[in-house]
């Protein structure tokens, strides 16, 4: 699909959204299945939700649970999605949990539709709550954040909790990225029940896409998991709700809250870039006066 129809450089991107067992080999198995239907729709780039190959373990504080870790070289869950890349002619941006000799990472290795591994991020920003203790787990990513040139576009992926901070997005939009990609493990908040972060977590990603003019893409899980931790079970209801935004920052593509889904949507780039240069928004940028975004409270240092 892509670069079809008019004069315009055009590409199909895709969400995928599947609820997880604990078992590896079935949920990349899943993943699989959805990405060829993805292709069948006319995908270019296809978008896996975050740590798919099991469970959120990040529930519970569990020293067993750094043994599903594996190292970025010669993993095979990235290594079978370049061979399935390379045979369908798509990018696939692949999350796993990284283990780098004593560190481990929330990374995501980006795979060109030649089968090329484009190189690696490493989550920048690393949740600590209840159901979200994430920093037991993960270092702090050590990359930046980035903008990787594939086939189909240049393209920016940050990693869930780097979804609620403007400046991973801009950033990456600055280093040229035209499409934003978020994988993504969220849901209820076993402290408490009450509180549905879902339409909040979709406006934020919104405004992303509209401030910076730029199609984006979230990917979440589905499905209730229970993990055992250290002060008896935790269950999160994953709440789904994959996304398409447009460069305005409309939603294009919506999944549900419980069903498995595949969401395709193109989009006509040189027409994009056209209205965000005529916007003017980095035009008119003012990098002199953002200085007071490295302080904590605000005041000039």
């Amino acid at each position: 699909m892509a670069g079809s129809g008019g004069a315009g450089r055009k590409v199909a991107v895709a969400a995928v959204q599947f609820a997880c067992t604990d078992t590896a080999s079935d949920n990349v198995a899943t993943a699989e299945r959805l990405i060829r239907e993805a292709h069948n729709k006319g995908a270019n780039i296809v978008l896996i939700q975050e740590l798919f190959e099991g469970h959120y373990f990040c529930q519970a504080q569990r020293m067993d649970f750094f043994q599903r870790a594996k190292p970025y070289k010669e993993n095979p869950t990235i290594m079978r999605m370049q061979k399935l890349a390379k045979e369908l002619d798509i990018v696939i941006p692949v999350s796993f949990f990284e283990a780098a000799n004593n560190a481990h990472y929330n990374s995501v290795a980006i795979i060109d539709a030649d089968g090329t591994d484009l190189g690696l991020y490493r989550k920048s920003h690393i949740p600590d709550g209840p159901g979200y203790q994430e920093k037991f787990y993960f270092n702090p990513g050590d990359t930046g954040f980035k903008a990787f040139k594939t086939k189909y576009a240049t393209i920016g992926v940050g990693i869930c909790w780097d979804q609620w901070f403007p400046e991973t997005a801009r950033a990456m939009v600055l280093q040229g990225a035209e499409v934003l990609f978020y994988p993504t493990a969220i849901g209820s908040e076993p402290q408490d029940i009450n509180l549905d972060s879902r339409e909040h977590w979709k406006r934020v990603m919104q405004g992303h896409a509209g401030a910076n003019l730029v199609p984006l893409v979230a990917s979440n899980r589905i499905g209730t998991e229970t993990v055992e931790t250290e002060h008896g079970n935790s269950t999160i209801k994953f709440y789904g709700n994959s996304f398409i935004a447009g460069p305005t920052g409309e939603i294009v593509k919506l999944a549900n809250d419980k069903d498995e889904e595949v969401l395709v949507a193109e989009f006509d780039l040189d027409e994009i870039k056209s209205m965000r240069h005529g916007w003017g928004i980095f035009r008119d940028r003012r990098p002199d006066l953002y200085k007071v975004l490295l302080t904590l409270d605000g005041e000039k240092s």
